[in-house]
């Protein structure tokens, strides 16, 4: 199971960027795919991310709004299309799979309830 993200970059406030995360060994569609930033000198957050199946959104409140989060089955990937971008949006950017079953509704905002990690993809909001 490998997850790779991408599309990171500079980008001025206000701007755009969408973020892919690519799975390969693994059908995306039943697992629920998350994304996670972390900033420097802070923990890892929760953003977003997409249930399996039925393909349920959720999103953290400081996105809400301005970030969309996707699926393509066809090419096994998940998007992050980030809009209105500010810069306390700077973050190394984590894409994560899980396929278990959870106790928790909101499991999903806890980042050691996911198994699989991508490589993070650096996201920088600055003029």
């Amino acid at each position: 199971v490998q997850l790779q993200a991408s599309g990171g970059g500079l980008v001025q406030p206000g701007g755009s960027l969408r973020l892919s995360c690519a799975a390969s060994g693994f059908t995306l569609d039943y697992y629920a795919i998350g994304w996670f930033r972390q900033a420097p000198g802070k923990e890892r957050e929760w953003v977003s991310c997409i249930s399996s199946r039925e393909g349920r959104r959720y999103y953290a409140d400081s996105v809400k709004g301005r970030f969309t989060i996707s699926r393509d089955n066809a090419k096994n990937t998940v998007y992050l299309q980030m809009n209105s971008l500010k810069p306390e949006d700077t973050a190394v950017y984590y894409c994560a799979a899980d396929g278990s079953d959870h106790a928790s509704s909101n499991w999903y905002k806890d980042k050691y309830e996911w198994t699989y990690w991508g490589q993070g993809t650096q996201v920088t909001v600055s003029s």
